[in-house]
């Protein structure tokens, strides 16, 4: 999108009257012609108040000036030089950016030659004179004013160099009075803010000066005469400058600007030689030299930079400084030079370590980038430094320290750092290219050896990407490619991560374009290049796309496709014909796209990229089919249906025509797809639908416009048919959006359609207009209608986008304008605003924000106050032709006098009685209503400014009375139960006692009963069980909830409603007349405070804090000082507060302190993020002071401080506004909640473990994804300490302390309080393979202690300690590591073994090993001897797995380590060492206790570790059982393995066979796929069926069990049947008997249930498919019959979700045989049960049960689809209606018709009659306070019987069908009348509008009585049929 560039603002001049008046008499003086002609346009110009007049008249002169005779040369007359000075006048007076200046400039730059001298001395006199005249107030005009002479005006340069000095003298003196004005603004973070910029403008300022300069300066030091004034000049301002740069209260913008310009300063004083260099050397290393060739006096002006004690951050500005202003391109350097380009990278780096603010690490990364260059640029001169040329090659310290940096910093969290990193490694490379001697890079060993070192880091690593892409660009993508072949495979594969994909598509680009310019300059720019091309990189996309999960594909087409396309737009054709050769995928289970989604994902990308033009490839049933476009439209994948509608969509013309094709396929598209429970669906499809729209929008002014110019008749006529097709269009697209909104309608449904509409109106308008398309038309009042009511939903985006579509429909179909409905809609609006359900409130608000623009609404309202007897006096009547905004706010001014009159008559009965207001007239809906209406005004304009300061002073006050009222409930120790719900127990007394009673204490037991009260008298005790009646005499119900609901959220309103006065209404000052005051706003600010650190309800805090950052935001942003500064005061105080933690303070140390981590975050975020976050920076030092635990020891004194400390530690970490602000405070952090660990106090410790959670998430990032050890949420040790240099002692020195704690031998157990922690810490670091074996922050010295934590007593102490060690050892390091463990184990039983030790040990040796198998990155090489070691190690020690070793635990631990070396080792066959090792493990198992038991307590083995023991020794026998016989090297190794699984089996023990059977199912499911693509009807490996079949019949376990059934499930049928108990054999029936038995006993396990289920399905399909349904059994019918019925009830709406799913599954695999079958296996009743159960299903909340019922598509005989008809899996909404349509066929086929009609009949009526009750029904919930609806929120019940409706209509009219039989047409025509008959007077008896007042009970009705209708209509036409 192009955008507009700002226009100047272009202002007249304006003069003071005295200077005005003095400019005109100076031009009223005699003079030529010339000059009089001048004048008299200069005082027009003077006169006139049209700034574009001044400027046409300025131009003038500018030419009178330019043709000027030259007579009078010698002697300027008075009147010209008066002319001159005006004009010189006028250009200081005006603004920089006001384009008259730039006339006025342009007007002197013409004068002649002759004149130009007397003109700059009159430009001179005029900004002399406002140099010494004007105040600071005017500085930044100055400053602009001195700048703009700077720009392209050579006049004011010289003016400028005339006075050179007085300008320098201005900037000092400006700068000095900026640093005064600093001091005195301490807490105005806004006022700091913009004098901040003014500072900066005016450093920037000077600069240019300077170095416009240049020569004046050097001429002037030449001179003595000027030396002396100029001098003082420069020495001001290099001490303001110093002054700057030494000050940390300064932003960087303007620290690093001083750093240049002191740079430039000495320059300017010293040229551009030697010993400018050496000057700024000695300032970077703070080292006064005593031979300085510097002048004595610049050395003194610069003394501040001099002392050591300085911030560390001036270096890096001086550095900035010498890269920025000193020249480094071009020229020879010398040798001072030399040494401060090698200087600055060495200073910087030193910082590295130091740099604790991100945007100072931003600031680092910059200036090394900008030093690289400036190296660039040294090394590109003809004759480079020689020494220069050695200290930048690759392998010298500085690059290797330089790299070093990169690797710590290319993930750093500021994006800008990382760029910057990126950078700094290219010039890297160009720098080591420079001083390389190697011409071919690729043989270049250093270069070499740098990319298989990045090819070797793991792909979380998101640097390795950017910098691979830096090699790509300088080695070729051959190269890498030859190195990794699977690169484009690999990235491709990690396209599905969000985080990565950005990074690898990019990497991707760069392989592919650069391979493909590599292949083209080998074979030439022909085809010849394309086969390999698309070799390598098309077709692992194609393949990719096809066969990934959809999740894992959707960036490829956001990152990678588009790129690909446009690199090669030809690949085209060959993707879409490989993709269109490829089997589609018809299962659409597999969660893949296939080839068809494929398909459309390319088009897409191709057509919106302009690859792909539809009208010149015929795209439209030519380059694809359309039939496959409609396919994919309604694929069942969400994705393959939105790339298919994008394709349809999306386009690279805006104004390209929409054709006939796309017309019908949006036509094909919307029906089905409205009703999405996937918000990113949703969101997509409402974006692609906008695109089509603005599309029709673009195309349809450029017919018109078209229409108008075209001669062609032809042409128009063709231009005129596409606008009347598009009419057309919009008009079905309209009508059909608005028949979705009906009773029932979902929320998607309903969301999407409202969105759409909303697009209809935005892009075309719903007017009447004739000279659009007239859409206003379209909209009927009952369309206007099913908006309105969408107001009640309860979705919140439901009621907004309504409100805003209503205000755009035409106004006659709304109907509001009618005086009977706006009194209807305004009288339901006050009623639901006092409704006690809280959404209620919402529907009210939206109702009044609708009215307000209602002519009509004030004398609505006087209506309504008259019959509520409340005094209303509207101050402002409306009049005839009153503007809109008049109307709004006279109308929001009558709304809020009317509610606030309510308002306060509720909160005095509430005073009175709280628990009657909560019952009857919550107070939060009016607060709510009043706060709405306020916000449509714009409180800028308003114009009754009297009346609104009254209403606001007014509202203030009401406010803190409805506060005064519930604050006590909210303030309690225990607001959640203050009125519990049982109603049995005794009564309480009144309000007064309550309040007198909840007073906050840590326990609030006092109450132990509900009340129901007596509305007549407080004092009275009424009985519990009879109801109460309210003075009105209805009865109602108090609950605990209602009374908490309704003061919490009363809190709630309270809050928003002051923020919003606060924040929307101007502020009333002595010089403006606003509507707040200050003491009102002070006094809202103490309000606040009272609420957020006493409330104890986070509903309440939580929407305090949200009232307080709005007015914190508008205190700050005030004009008034007094404002500003009381965020500073109020956050001191409360850490005053905090601190003393004195006794009768009210602050609340439970609740994680309550609402004040609020209070202190909502201060805190008023403080700019650009200022130098003085107050942040205190805060966190107080805080982090305060957390620390006391050296006195845990006292009442310091451990609420501590606790509130700690507390509110948390919440600053958590706050995301913070950002990078808070990283500088995470060390100290983290120190406090590691120490926070060893307090003694429970809630010392408590607050800790929340903090420390907080910060590892600060730190890490946020999790993403379920694996807890995931590298995507850990860094190297290098990064973590270089941003965390702190941490590095303190976590390394507890570590010492705590490992120390934890040696067992002393038989103690003894925990050290931190040491979890910090093993999970040190568990999230890693070692970089590019960290240096020698490195001042390594993660070595950690190692011993983690090591030595494996002593520990404490079991999960040595399991953390083992993960903890992993990551800290190198992959190159692992073998050896391993080996020195396993050798610090006993070879041999003894006395002194400790069994914690060699537990502890075993854990860290199997954690690493089990790391170094699965490490995708470990040496490639064979290392055959580092395995022989660890075998040699290992093997002395095999007695720990044998009954030599009395401890179960490390027997166990022992058995895992061998079966991960002998099943993992990829060692050759005749590998000794591995073939003793697994011979040796083989008979240590077949000599256990499982395999050969000696006794019976050994068959029952127990104690400590038994159970794991069994399960290590069952792993190994698994691996064996299953693992080739080969590898085991034994003779008699089948009948071994066949044995073992028996055992396995047959162990007593349930842990054994449960492990047994996962194992088993896990290979049978890999295997599954071979099973069924061969013949095979056997098991794929020796395992005995029949004990399978045995466990299945009697296995007492459950979770065994359900293994069982579920491999049995997986086998084929024929290894399975006859079943097999023993040496008894079971027939068909009698297992299916067993089976549906144990489903049915089953309904504790859900496992056991679906797995029961899924096979008993598989053998009633066996039995059917065997027998037809003549020869079935009388048992074989019943137990079909009992299998339907158990599938039928495991399809209730109630159901769990895998119950559903896996009936789901049954009945998709049973379509072919029971659903579809031409016989009627299980007749027609249970069928169409079956039937009817898939539907329901298909109707199901859940999206993966109606995915799953939806495939039953696939499972239809092909006879059954008629041509023509949607194949392939099928979203569920369309697989419902091809269901129907398919059933109806099969009627026909059936020969049952007749029944058919009776079934759809029935099922139209549905079974709801029981929902109608007496007219008492819509009171059923009044006592609750948040209604429950329909479980089911995605079924659509009248969508549903319209589409039985439309098949009964068809089904009716079959030719030669039998005729429905009377009797039953006589009993359907009963119930139909019957339900219309109740609905009708069901919905009569609800009160007026029930759609707002009882919208459930309304929607039932409705859709009832429409079934009903429906139903009516259908029998009325079959009794006419009959009679006819």
């Amino acid at each position: 999108m192009v955008v507009k560039k700002k226009a100047p603002k272009v202002e007249a001049v304006a003069l003071d009257g005295a200077k005005l008046e003095s400019l005109r008499a100076s031009l009223s003086v005699d003079g030529d012609s010339g000059s009089r002609q001048l004048a008299q346009t200069l005082k027009d110009c003077l006169a006139s108040t049209d700034p574009v007049q001044q400027i046409q008249l300025v131009s003038k002169a500018g030419f009178m000036l330019e043709h000027l005779e030259g007579q009078n040369e010698s002697a300027p007359g008075a009147l010209l030089l008066a002319c001159l000075n005006t004009l010189g006048d006028i250009y200081i007076t005006l603004q920089a950016k006001n384009p008259l200046k730039r006339a006025i400039a342009s007007a002197l730059s013409n004068v002649p030659h002759w004149l130009q001298e007397k003109a700059v001395c009159s430009l001179s006199a005029c900004l002399s004179s406002s140099l010494s005249s004007l105040g600071s107030e005017h500085y930044s005009h100055l400053t602009d004013c001195i700048t703009s002479c700077l720009d392209a005006f050579p006049i004011g340069e010289r003016c400028i160099h005339h006075l050179l000095t007085e300008v320098l003298q201005f900037f000092k003196k400006a700068v000095n009075e900026y640093l005064e004005l600093n001091r005195s603004l301490v807490g105005r973070h806004v006022a700091q803010a913009q004098l901040m910029q003014s500072c900066l403008a005016v450093v920037k300022a000077s600069m240019l000066v300077v170095q416009r300069s240049q020569d004046v300066i050097s001429a002037a030091f030449l001179e003595t005469a000027m030396t002396s004034a100029l001098q003082e000049a420069f020495s001001g301002l290099l001490q303001c400058y110093t002054h700057i740069l030494t000050d940390e209260e300064f932003i960087q913008s303007v620290q690093s600007t001083a750093g240049m310009a002191v740079v430039l300063l000495i320059r300017s004083v010293m040229g551009n030689g030697d010993d400018t260099a050496d000057t700024v050397a000695s300032l970077l290393q703070f080292l006064e030299q005593e031979g300085s060739s510097a002048p004595q006096w610049l050395r003194k002006s610069c003394a501040g930079l001099y002392v050591s004690s300085r911030p560390a951050a001036v270096a890096l500005y001086l550095s900035h400084g010498a890269l920025a202003m000193l020249n480094w391109k071009g020229r020879a350097l010398g040798s001072q030079a030399e040494k401060l380009l090698l200087l600055i990278p060495d200073v910087i780096l030193s910082l590295d370590t130091r740099v604790k603010e991100s945007s100072t690490a931003m600031v680092v990364a910059r200036v090394l980038t900008l030093w690289s260059s400036a190296a660039v640029d040294c090394l590109q001169a003809d004759c480079p430094p020689p020494f220069l040329h050695l200290s930048l090659h690759g392998s010298s310290p500085l690059p290797s320290r330089l790299l070093h940096h990169i690797y710590t910093h290319w993930e750093h969290p500021l994006d800008g750092v990382r760029h910057q990193t990126r950078t700094l490694f290219r010039n890297l490379l160009l720098l080591h290219q420079h001083c390389s001697d190697h011409a071919d890079p690729t043989s270049d060993p250093y270069v070499t050896e740098l990319v298989q070192s990045l090819l070797a880091l793991e792909w979380h690593v998101k640097g390795k990407y950017g910098a691979l892409a830096c090699l790509t660009d300088h080695l070729g993508a051959e190269y890498l490619l030859k190195l990794d072949a699977t690169l484009p495979s690999r990235l491709l594969g990690l396209m599905g991560d969000q985080t990565l994909a950005p990074y690898a598509s990019e990497l991707l680009e760069r392989l592919f374009v650069s391979h493909k310019t590599q292949l083209c300059g080998r074979l030439g720019d022909g085809h010849g290049w394309m086969d390999d091309w698309h070799r390598t990189w098309v077709m692992p996309l194609l393949e990719v796309l096809c066969t990934a999960r959809l999740d894992q594909t959707t960036y490829i087409l956001d990152y990678f496709l588009p790129k690909l396309l446009r690199c090669s737009p030809a690949s085209l054709g060959h993707m879409v014909q490989a993709l269109q050769e490829m089997p589609s995928c018809l299962d659409g289970s597999t969660g893949s796209r296939g080839a068809l989604g494929a398909l459309m994902t390319c088009l897409r990308a191709a057509r919106s990229q302009g690859v792909l033009k539809p009208a010149d490839e015929q795209l439209w049933g030519g380059l694809v089919p359309l039939q496959l476009l409609r396919q994919a439209l309604v694929h069942k994948h969400d994705q393959v249906r939105m790339d298919a509608l994008g394709l349809v969509c999306e386009s690279h013309r805006s104004t390209e025509t929409l054709s006939a094709e796309e017309v019908e396929l949006i036509c094909h598209f919307l029906p089905s797809n409205l009703n999405s429970q996937s918000p990113g669906v949703r969101q997509q499809t409402v974006s692609l639908l906008k695109k089509l729209l603005c599309r029709m929008k673009d195309s349809t002014q450029s017919l018109q416009r078209r229409l108008t110019q075209e001669r062609d008749q032809q042409q128009r006529e063709r231009d005129q048919f596409v606008l009347n097709t598009y009419k057309e269009f919009l008009c079905w697209f309209c009508e059909r959006l608005f028949q979705v909104l009906q009773p029932g309608a979902s929320f998607s449904s309903c969301l999407v359609t409202l969105q759409l509409l909303g697009l209809v109106a935005d892009h075309f308008s719903f007017s009447m207009d004739s000279e659009g398309f007239a859409l206003g038309e379209c909209v009927t009042v009952p369309h206007a209608q099913a908006v309105l009511y969408c107001l009640a939903s309860n979705f919140l985006e439901v009621k907004q986008l309504a409100c805003t579509l209503l205000q755009k429909l035409p106004p006659a179909t709304v109907g509001l304008q009618e005086p009977e409905r706006l009194q209807s809609v305004l009288q339901a609006a006050l009623n639901l605003s006092t409704s006690t359900k809280p959404f209620d409130s919402v529907t009210a608000a939206h109702l009044l924000n609708l009215l307000l623009h209602q002519e009509g609404l004030q004398q609505a309202l006087l209506h309504c106050a008259q019959e509520q007897r409340i005094t209303l006096q509207l101050p402002a009547q409306i009049q005839p032709q009153a503007s809109e905004a008049t109307v709004l706010e006279k109308n929001t001014l009558a709304v809020i006098l009317f509610l606030m009159a309510c308002l306060k008559a509720e909160v005095a009965q509430a005073e009175m009685s709280l628990l009657h207001a909560a019952a009857s007239y919550p107070l939060y809906g009016r607060a709510h209503c009043i706060t709405a209406a306020l916000q449509q005004l714009s409180t800028g304009s308003l114009q009754l400014l009297a009346e609104w300061r009254d209403v606001v002073m007014d509202l203030i006050a009401l406010c803190y009375r409805m506060s005064d009222v519930v604050s006590p409930v909210v303030q309690s120790s225990s607001p959640e139960g203050l009125i519990p719900m049982d109603t049995d127990s005794e009564t309480s007394a009144g309000l007064q006692k309550i309040l007198q009673e909840i007073q906050p204490r840590d326990t609030n037991d006092f109450f132990t009963s509900a009340r129901e009260l007596d509305a007549t008298s407080e004092e009275q005790k009424p009985t519990p069980q009879t109801n109460s009646t309210g003075p009105g005499g209805e009865a109602y119900r108090v609950t605990a909830q209602m009374v908490l609901v309704c003061c919490w959220r009363s809190m709630k309103e309270v809050s928003m409603l002051l923020g919003e006065l606060c924040q929307s209404m101007p502020l009333h000052t002595p010089t403006h007349k606003g509507l707040i005051t200050e003491e009102q706003m002070e006094g809202v600010g103490q309000y606040f405070r009272e609420q957020l650190l006493q409330s104890r309800h986070r509903g309440a805090f939580e929407l305090a804090y949200v009232g307080f950052v709005r007015l914190t935001d508008t205190l700050c942003r005030s004009g008034s000082a007094t404002l500003q500064q009381l965020p500073a005061q109020w956050l001191k105080e409360v850490l005053e507060e905090v601190k003393c933690s004195d006794p009768s303070s009210k602050l609340c140390a439970t609740r994680r302190s309550a609402g004040i981590p609020f209070y202190i975050q909502a201060l805190l975020s008023s403080e700019p993020k650009s200022s130098s976050c003085s107050l942040l920076k205190m805060t966190m030092r107080e805080l982090t002071a305060l957390a620390m635990p006391s050296h006195d020891g845990a006292t009442e004194h310091s451990t609420v401080p501590q606790v509130h400390a700690l507390n509110i530690l948390r919440a600053l970490y958590r706050d995301t506004r913070l950002g990078e602000n808070i990283m500088p405070f995470v060390s100290e952090g983290m120190k406090a909640a590691v120490l926070g660990f060893t307090s003694p106090v429970w809630a010392v410790r408590n607050s800790s473990t929340l903090l420390f959670s907080t910060l590892i998430t600060r730190i890490f990032g946020v999790k993403r994804g379920k694996d807890e050890h995931s590298k995507k949420n850990r860094m190297t040790g290098r990064e973590f300490f270089t941003r965390f240099p702190a941490l590095y002692p303190f976590l390394l020195s507890q570590l010492e302390e705590a490992a120390s704690s934890v040696d067992s031998d002393s038989g103690q157990v003894k925990l050290h309080p931190s040491l979890f922690l910090l093993l999970l810490v040190l568990g999230r670091l890693y070692p970089s393979p590019m960290d240096g074996s020698s490195t001042p922050l390594g993660l070595a010295p950690f190692m011993p202690f983690i090591i030595s934590c494996a002593r520990s007593a404490v079991y999960r102490t040595r399991e953390m300690a083992a993960r903890a060690l992993v990551p800290f050892v190198l992959v190159t390091q692992v073998p050896s590591t391993i080996q020195t463990l396993l050798e610090s184990l006993p070879v041999e039983p003894g006395p002194g073994t400790q069994q914690n030790h060699v537990h502890g040990t075993l854990l860290q040796v199997l954690f690493l090993l089990r790391s170094y198998l699965t490490d995708t990155h470990r040496p490639q090489t064979p290392k055959g001897d580092q395995d022989s070691d660890i075998i040699g190690a290992l093997r002395p020690r095999l007695w720990l797995a044998t009954r030599r070793n009395p401890c179960l635990v490390t027997r166990a631990t022992m058995l895992d380590l061998l079966t991960a070396m002998c099943t993992s080792l990829c060692a050759p066959a005749e590998d000794s060492q591995v073939k003793t090792l697994r011979e040796k493990t083989l008979a240590i198992l077949l000599d256990s206790e499982l395999v050969a038991p000696r006794g019976l307590e050994e068959v029952r083995l127990s104690g400590p570790g038994a159970t794991q023991y069994l399960q290590s020794l069952a792993r190994l026998a698994t691996v064996v059982a299953m693992k080739s016989a080969g590898v085991w090297g034994t003779q008699e190794a089948d009948g071994m393995q066949k044995d073992l699984l028996q055992r396995l089996l047959q162990c007593p023990h349930y842990e054994v066979r449960q492990l047994a059977l996962e194992r088993l199912l896990e290979r049978f499911e890999t295997d599954q796929e071979k099973i069924q693509c061969s013949d095979l009807q056997s098991v794929p490996f020796d395992v005995n069926v029949t004990t399978l079949t045995h466990l299945a019949l009697h296995e007492p376990h459950p979770a065994c069990l359900a293994k069982v059934l579920q491999v049995l499930s997986v086998l084929p049928l024929s290894s399975l049947l006859p079943w097999q108990d023993g040496s008894m054999s079971l027939n068909d029936e009698e297992a299916l008997e067993h089976l549906l038995s144990v489903a049915e006993k089953s309904s504790h396990s859900l496992e056991v249930h679906c797995a029961a289920l899924s096979l008993a399905s598989r053998l009633v399909v066996h039995l059917v498919e065997k027998k037809p349904q003549e020869e079935l059994g009388g048992a074989a019918e019943v137990h079909v019959a009992l299998w339907g019925a158990m599938v039928i009830q495991c399809c209730s709406e109630e159901r769990p979700v895998e119950v559903k799913l896996t009936a789901a599954d049954v009945l998709v695999k049973a379509t072919p045989t029971l659903l579809t079958a031409l016989t009627l296996p299980l007749g027609i009743k249970h069928t169409l049960a079956l039937w009817q159960n898939l539907f329901t299903l298909l109707q199901d909340e859940d999206l993966d049960v109606r995915d799953r019922a939806a495939d039953f598509i696939c499972y239809v005989p092909k006879h059954l689809l008629t041509t023509g008809v949607v194949t392939g899996p099928v979203s569920p909404p369309v697989a419902l209606e091809m269901g129907v349509g398919l059933l109806c066929q099969l009627f026909q086929v059936w020969g049952q018709v007749a029944v058919g009609i009776i079934t759809l009949t029935e099922w139209l009526l549905g079974d709801d009659e029981a929902e109608l009750g007496s007219e008492e029904t819509p009171d059923l919930d009044e006592e609750f306070l948040f209604e429950k609806g329909d479980l089911n929120l995605w079924v659509e019940p009248l969508q549903w019987a319209q589409l039985l409706h439309t098949h009964l209509c068809a089904l009716s009219t079959v030719p030669s069908a039998p005729a429905v039989w009377p009797a039953e047409l006589a009993r359907l025509s009963t119930i139909a009348d019957a339900n219309a008959q109740s609905a009708g007077r069901a919905l009569s008896a609800l009160p007026a509008l029930p759609q707002f007042s009882a919208t459930i009970e309304h929607a039932k009705l409705t859709v009832l009585k429409e079934r009903a209708t429906l139903a009516q209509n259908v029998l009325a036409a079959l009794k006419q049929m009959d009679c006819s």
